[in-house]
Parts: C-alpha cells; structure tokens; sequence
C-alpha cells in the first residue's frame, strides 16, 4: 500500500514538474512568437493598437527587409500599367508603403559576413581551446593554477568596457572593418571559456584509455587524435554551440569596428528605416532571419548539447 503511495506521489509531481516545464518554456517563448508574429503583420496593423492577433499574414515585411527601395513623393501614383508590369514582391511592397523596390538589400551582404566571422572564430576557438585544455588537463607545470585563473579572467569584464582600448589597437593594426579583425577577436574572446570547459570534460577521460594507446606504439598527438577527441565530442560539441552564439549575438564590437565590408547582421539591422519611420515589420522579419542559424545549428547538436551542459563525459 505505502509504494502504491508513494507511485502515486511520484505521478503527481512528475505531472507538476512537466507542467511548470510547459509554463516557464511557453513564457520564454513569448518575445520569439512576438517577432515572428509581427514579421507576418501588414503594415497597417503593425501599429495598431490594441494589437490583432488574427490577421491575413503578408510577407511584404521579408521582401523589405531584403531589398531596397525608394519613396514616391507624397500624392504621387504609379499608373495601373506601371503597377501591373511590376513583379509580384515589388507590387507588393508598393501597396504597403508607396515605395518601389530599384535594388537587391544589403542583408545577404551582412548575412554572409556573419557566417563567415562567426563559422571562421568558432572552429578556431574549438581547436585552440582543446588543445590548450588537453595541456592543462595532462600536462605537469609550474602555476598551472594561475595560469588557468589568468585566462579566466579575460571574461570577467564586458566587451562594452574593453571596446574603446580594442578600437584604437585595432585601428593602428588597420584591421577595423576586416573580417579577419572579427574573427580574432571573438576567438580572444572565446577561447578563455572554451578551455575552462573542454578541461572538465578532458579530466573526466580515464588516462588508462591513453597510457594503452601509448604503450601500443602510438604517439602523444595520435592519441590526442584518436582517443581523446572521439571521447570529447560532446564537450567539442557543446563549447562551439556557446561560442557560436556568443560571436552571432555579439553587437558592441561588431557596431565599433565595422562599417561596410565586414559589418554583421546586429550592427546592421537596428538601422532600417522606412519612408513612414521605423520599419518595424522589416526589423520583426530580419530577426526572425538572423535567430535561424542559431536555432538550426543548436537543434542540430541538442542531444551533445544537454549531456555537454551536465557534463556528460565517460567517468572513471
């Protein structure tokens, strides 16, 4: 009777677990069905007050986003010729806000140049970073201690306080506005956080696996390759989601040091404007397009990802 009691309780309290799971999910999901549901608003209705929630969506607020476009003067009408020789996207834009479209965005531009920085710092971080753990992990030195708090303390303050100091040494490096310039820097960044963690998960590997390899003739970077890397795939996996997040998200130094040819999507997107002001139906539509790297790489590697937030690893 007590453990038919005590199932029960169990029952009960994984059904309140998995509920206040649902609620706390669906409130941190708030603000993204906010984004996508604006993107999908007309231009009228995005202003509107109270809010619709049902409406006939347009996609009239992407093709903004991904195009660029003149305003007619005020009372001026393109005649029903001209309108019906328009292509079905730039009718459309023209409908919304008395605009016509002359060119392609700059979006893909800024696209591109974010997977090329965050892609290019990620997959160095991930290698300097599991190395450099490895040596701390096995190596035998003097401060080994000190030398891992030093580099922990480069994350300590926030990029907004370094910013003006990397600014000038990298305005006399001539790399402000270079995707190189990015990518190094996100990698010193990122490299502190990617060895502290890579070193829990390397620790956990039993060093017997290694001495085996060794004494089968093996050297130290065969077994680095072939042993130790295969056991640390989730740690590997789980650092690059954090890193690739912190270098797609990151705004302050991508503001300060590009303009043109290597700005990113952050720095780029919180100025479009439209002929009637802010475009806020374009700025819903250009967030919703730059979350979906970040979504799809981190769906991609969930199953690494929650054995490598609890550190999963082989254990002795």
């Amino acid at each position: 009777m007590d453990k038919k009691l005590l199932s029960a309780k169990q029952r009960v309290l994984r059904a309140v677990v998995i509920f206040l799971i649902c609620v706390v999910t669906v409130i941190y999901l708030i603000p993204l069905f906010f984004v996508i549901h604006t993107s999908f608003k007309p231009w009228d209705l995005i202003k509107e007050y109270p809010p619709k929630i049902l409406f006939r969506p347009t996609v009239a607020s992407y093709i903004r986003i991904f195009t660029a476009r003149t305003p007619l003067p005020p009372g001026v009408e393109l005649s029903e010729e001209k309108v019906a020789s328009m292509k079905w996207y730039e009718r459309l834009v023209y409908k919304d806000t008395n605009e016509e479209v002359v060119r392609k965005g700059d979006l893909p531009r800024r696209y591109l140049n974010s997977i090329i920085i965050v892609i290019g710092s990620t997959v160095i971080t991930i290698v300097i970073g599991t190395l450099a753990a490895y040596g701390f992990s096995r190596g035998k030195m003097r401060g080994k201690d000190d030398w891992l708090f030093f580099i922990l303390t480069t994350r300590m303050l926030p990029p907004v306080v370094v910013v003006i100091p990397v600014f000038l040494m990298f305005r006399s490096l001539s790399l402000t506005d270079t995707h190189i310039g990015l990518i190094l820097l996100y990698t010193a960044f990122n490299v502190s956080f990617a060895v502290w963690v890579m070193k829990g998960f390397i620790d956990e590997i039993p060093i017997e696996y290694e001495e085996a390899a060794l004494v089968d003739g093996y050297t130290r970077f065969q077994v680095f390759m072939k042993v130790v890397i295969p056991q640390a795939t989730t740690g590997i996996a789980a650092t690059a989601v954090f890193c690739f997040i912190f270098a797609w998200n990151e705004y302050a130094f991508a503001f300060l040091l590009s303009r043109k040819t290597a700005q990113t999507v952050p720095a780029w997107l919180p100025y479009q404007m439209g002929v009637l002001g802010y475009d806020w139906g374009a700025a819903a539509a250009g967030t919703f397009v730059f979350l979906l790297p970040a979504m799809v790489f981190t769906i991609i590697l969930r199953k690494h990802l929650v054995r490598g937030i609890t550190f999963g690893a082989i254990r002795k």
